[in-house]
């Protein structure tokens, strides 16, 4: 992944940094002949480590602990959880799980259910197959919840708690159907909590995912605009932040949690974002001088912004209302910070074009790297538009291969269906373009990511607007060198080049050496943090991991319940002002 070298034979390391890297000849005249010869990887494919620069852990551990049926393949605490994509399918899974829950006094919790495959979901429903036991159904896009009756009265949700939240809340809530999404999940969310996770099955999540990143060639992520909560943060650390940490993890302050505070004072809102930047530890640590926005909708629930609207009539949705959201993207411009931005729509992508214009022609920058952030629908003027004006994309090529399918038929139309995520756009005009898996909205899995870029093939089977795939030097790139310039993080890590990082991925098969479609099946067989060698053990068992040490989290139950909520509430603040 260095333009000057794209290619070696040998690397030399001291001291966790590559001090030569070439051929052996050259590398064995520059570190003398003291160096110890590892002939380890002679048959094997040696990369930079692979760069994940958007995933959210604190998720990924709940949803790791719950029963897990989803439209794609899982591999969970639990054990290998096969994609059902259709509504006998799920109805016939959830039925099963349902009949396996032994323990009536818990509640049964869920996550993977989507109503454009699965079917239509309610109360009656669920009390029909599960009448003397609480069950919580968690929605794909994390953005709705089902409950049955028992789990109503486990929770005390009844029509005087409802009574007593905001209009917007009680607008996004059915309880007849048993239904809360949005405002309406924000108001339940402190009777859900305590359910979700214990202090103990927190800690195994994200022991889980620790293993998960390290099993798929991760040697640096990052979550941008993640939770608001110290508590939180120190639990999180209490797992990865310690020497024996396979991986680096960093963090970016999410902007709208701290607007939140003290809306529409800059002062407060920077002050606010620099206080969590010393709240790493060991291997985590926050980027300073970066923080995350969001413009509109999810793209699992449909409710990004979209120019044309959608083919049944319904509508998108913000995260944060365009006002609010100008004012934060113009005070972190002012404050020179690098912004990444959520959107998914292309109406949208107006808004963001709108105020990053704004900000060029009244401040203009050289170099600020401004991230579009997932992106799911763009015209190509507007990725020309925002190449010129200086920005960068990080997309999740996911969407194509879960999504398109589905989407031609509903919501969406085939036409814009095969124009999801437009890499080409980006490429053809010199935009800097990397990839992620947004974990738990994809499995954090590098390699899969480029063979969705490259191949672009649905679920479904077929392939979704062949002329946005991928070459494949620049899907590589996307998961290495482009991934880390996405964070600022290139002069440290990306490539194999002298100086920087000793972080390597070691494949049992080269990329160039196998067809397309079997690039997501080439295995990891390990990776060196900072010179240190990682081999990926034995696959992990259907039952959970052991801890990796007595460390305990010390964040207690209600800790995590707090943070939960601060957490979700962050992620699905809706456009509504109550």
């Amino acid at each position: 992944m260095d333009p000057k070298r794209p290619k070696a034979e040998a690397i030399a390391v001291r001291d966790g940094k590559f001090v030569a890297v070439g051929t052996r000849d050259e590398v064995s005249a520059q570190v003398g002949k003291n160096a110890r010869l590892d002939k380890s990887f002679n048959d094997k494919v040696v990369m930079p480590g692979f760069v994940e620069q958007h995933v959210h852990p604190v998720l990924a551990a709940l949803a790791m602990n719950m029963k897990v049926i989803s439209i794609e393949d899982w591999d969970t605490i639990d054990g290998f959880s096969l994609a059902v994509r259709d509504e006998k399918g799920y109805r016939a899974r959830l039925k099963k799980a349902l009949g396996a829950h032994k323990d009536k006094n818990k509640p049964f919790i869920t996550w993977g259910y989507h109503h454009y495959f699965h079917g239509e979901m309610s109360r009656t429903l669920l009390d029909e197959l599960a009448p003397d036991f609480p069950v919580f159904v968690w929605h794909r896009s994390q953005h709705e919840f089902y409950l049955n009756t028992a789990a109503l009265e486990l929770t005390s949700i009844d029509e005087a708690y409802v009574s007593g939240l905001g209009s917007s809340a009680k607008s996004m809530i059915d309880l007849s159907k048993g239904h809360f999404y949005e405002q309406g999940v924000i108001g339940i969310l402190p009777k859900l909590t305590p359910y979700l996770a214990s202090t103990e099955q927190f800690r195994r999540g994200l022991e889980y995912t620790e293993d998960y990143y390290h099993r798929n060639g991760i040697t640096l992520a990052c979550e941008p605009g993640g939770f608001l909560s110290k508590k939180l943060q120190d639990a999180v650390n209490a797992v990865y932040s310690d020497d024996a940490t396979p991986f680096n993890h960093c963090f970016i302050g999410d902007g709208k949690s701290f607007y939140a505070i003290k809306p529409d004072d800059p002062n407060s809102l920077l002050a606010e974002t620099r206080k969590v930047e010393n709240w790493g530890s060991g291997r985590t640590w926050y980027l300073p001088q970066q923080v995350k926005l969001f413009t509109d909708g999810a793209i699992y629930s449909q409710l990004m912004q979209m120019k044309d609207g959608y083919t049944d009539g319904h509508h998108g949705a913000w995260i944060i209302d365009p006002p609010a959201f100008g004012f934060m993207f113009q005070t972190y411009w002012d404050a020179d910070y690098q912004i990444h931005v959520h959107n998914n729509g292309d109406a949208g992508l107006d808004v963001l074009l709108g105020e990053l214009e704004k900000a060029m022609a009244r401040k203009p920058r050289k170099d600020h790297r401004t991230v579009l952030v997932h992106f799911g629908f763009a015209q190509a003027d507007q990725i020309k538009r925002w190449i010129e004006l200086g920005g960068i994309v990080s997309s999740n090529p996911y969407y194509v291969t879960a999504l398109a399918g589905r989407y031609a038929k509903l919501g969406i139309g085939p036409e814009r269906a095969a124009n999801m995520v437009p890499h080409q756009d980006v490429l053809k005009n010199g935009g800097s373009l990397s990839f992620h898996s947004d974990m738990p909205m994809a499995p954090a899995k590098p390699m899969q990511l480029v063979w969705a870029a490259v191949n672009r093939n649905t679920a479904e089977g077929p392939v979704a607007g062949p002329q946005h795939r991928v070459p494949l030097d620049d899907a590589l790139k996307a998961i290495t060198i482009d991934a880390a310039y996405s964070i600022q993080m290139e002069k440290r890590v990306g490539s194999i080049e002298v100086g920087k990082d000793a972080n390597l991925t070691v494949l049992m098969q080269s990329p160039y050496e196998v067809a397309p479609e079997k690039l997501k099946d080439i295995k990891v067989w390990g990776t060196m943090l900072e010179g240190r060698l990682q081999p990926v053990g034995p696959a992990p068992r259907s039952t959970a991991p052991q801890p990796k040490s007595t460390t305990s989290i010390n964040a207690g139950d209600e800790a995590i319940r707090e943070a939960t909520i601060d957490r979700l509430v962050g992620a699905i603040l809706h456009r509504h002002g109550d």
